[in-house]
């Protein structure tokens, strides 16, 4: 679908050496604002030996500290905010390890930045104003279906906030009220195409015609059985709530070559995994990100752990990062959800009847991943008690983290180990 430069905001019609120079004036003044509110950045630029004034070009970034997630749980609930308590109209959390998960709070003005950011994504994979949108994210904590919705609507779209689960009642909706858009992540969209089949319908009979998926990486090969089944353009968003929601790169639906950075809030480097040195454009590492116009929570120089590279812009003037590869850690993203397996290990920990031994073993039951977490019964434990362990691992895992899973209580000394340490993720999906 063919977009017009009429239809562009101010900040996608920049060109290079503006978009450089908004780029350098507000990360001087985000730089600014982080050294002066929060108490964690002074401290981490003082002892780097660095000053925001430091940051004379765009390079200079590179002087500065990097923030990790493990910095935001220590700072954990709001020692990381930049504003008072009063100025914070909404707060997002993910699920963390430690109990403590990483909280994110929003000014009314980074809200209005979010939705602008979140509808211009929309725009660009095909939205117009006008256009239903059903939205399956999840609501509440997770930043995926409220961040979808205030977007679309912005945009001057109706939105069906229908949230995640009871795909019979998704798909009657989907027939009744026949929205153009839907944005969900893509497993849940396969089970989608299985529910139409199952009740007769033809998918591509829907009134659907743009899929916008996220909160999980995905194939070319699902992208193709998805656009061929349903008759759909599908294309990727990516967004993490320590940098705002969704919306921070959107792929174009004309194109659909990797998703343009939104570059004039969101900065982005490629850093060296190992050693933290910046990399050239075309070069694949890890996917860092500086906030450029946030209030409530800045961010600098935030280890995504998430691999890809940076390309030039085509559809847009921003540059665009490749589909994300792989993680330079071990999370495991459960349908949408992310998860590691330290938290399931403090839930092992403080369970009776279980050895501190567990494996997560991920597999594919139809459309969507699933996730079983085998733990080493105690020696001492009854059948009774294994029952009981079994159960008290799966409440507490979709109580604290918010996805189900299956748990086996194994014999003790059972899971496989190498030399001395048990393999603590078994991926047995297809490729």
């Amino acid at each position: 679908m063919a977009e017009t430069t009429d239809l562009l905001d101010a900040g996608e019609r920049l060109g290079a050496d503006e978009l450089r120079e908004l780029q350098l004036e507000r990360l001087r003044a985000q730089l600014g604002h982080a050294y002066a509110n929060v108490p964690f950045y002074r401290q981490s630029f003082d002892k780097a030996g660095v000053h925001p004034d430091d940051c004379r070009s765009l390079t200079d970034l590179a002087r500065f500290p990097f923030t990790t997630k493990a910095d935001l749980r220590e700072h954990y609930p709001d020692g990381m905010f930049a504003v008072p308590r009063e100025r914070v109209r909404r707060i997002h959390a993910s699920s963390g390890t430690t109990g403590r998960p990483t909280v994110v709070g929003y000014t009314d003005n980074d809200l209005s930045m979010w939705a602008d950011v979140v509808a211009r994504s929309i725009r660009a994979a095909g939205g117009r104003p006008g256009d239903t949108v059903h939205v399956a994210y999840g609501y509440g904590l997770f930043t995926g279906g409220l961040g979808a919705h205030y977007g679309a609507e912005r945009l001057g779209c109706t939105v069906i906030p229908a949230s995640g689960g009871m795909t019979a009642r998704q798909v009657q909706l989907i027939q009744d009220l026949k929205p153009g858009l839907i944005m969900v992540t893509p497993s849940y969209m396969l089970t989608l195409l299985d529910e139409f089949e199952r009740q007769g319908v033809d998918p591509q009979s829907t009134s659907l015609r743009v899929g916008i998926f996220g909160a999980e990486p995905w194939t070319e090969g699902m992208r193709r059985e998805i656009e061929e089944r349903f008759a759909i353009d599908a294309v990727d968003i990516y967004g993490l709530s320590e940098v705002i929601g969704p919306g921070v790169a959107q792929e174009c639906v004309g194109t659909k070559d990797g998703l343009h950075v939104h570059e004039d809030h969101f900065y982005p480097e490629i850093v060296d995994p190992v050693t933290g040195e910046v990399l050239p454009d075309g070069e694949r590492g890890e996917l860092v990100f500086t906030s450029l116009t946030k209030e409530a929570m800045p961010v600098i120089r935030y280890r995504t752990r998430d691999l890809t590279r940076l390309l030039p812009g085509t559809a847009r003037a921003f540059r665009r990062m490749e589909k994300v590869t792989g993680r330079s850690d071990d999370m495991v993203i459960l349908r949408g959800v992310n998860l590691f397996p330290t938290q399931i290990e403090e839930i092992v920990l403080r369970t009776p009847g279980v050895a501190p031994h567990f494996q997560l073993r991920l597999t594919r039951e139809g459309r969507l991943d699933s996730l079983t977490v085998r733990a080493e019964a105690r020696p001492d434990a009854t059948a009774e008690t294994r029952k009981a362990a079994a159960r008290a691992i799966a409440a507490a895992v979709k109580d604290g983290i918010g996805v189900s899973v299956a748990v086996e209580i194994v014999e003790p000394e059972s899971l496989e180990r190498s030399v001395g340490k048990i393999r603590r993720i078994v991926d047995l999906r297809p490729s």
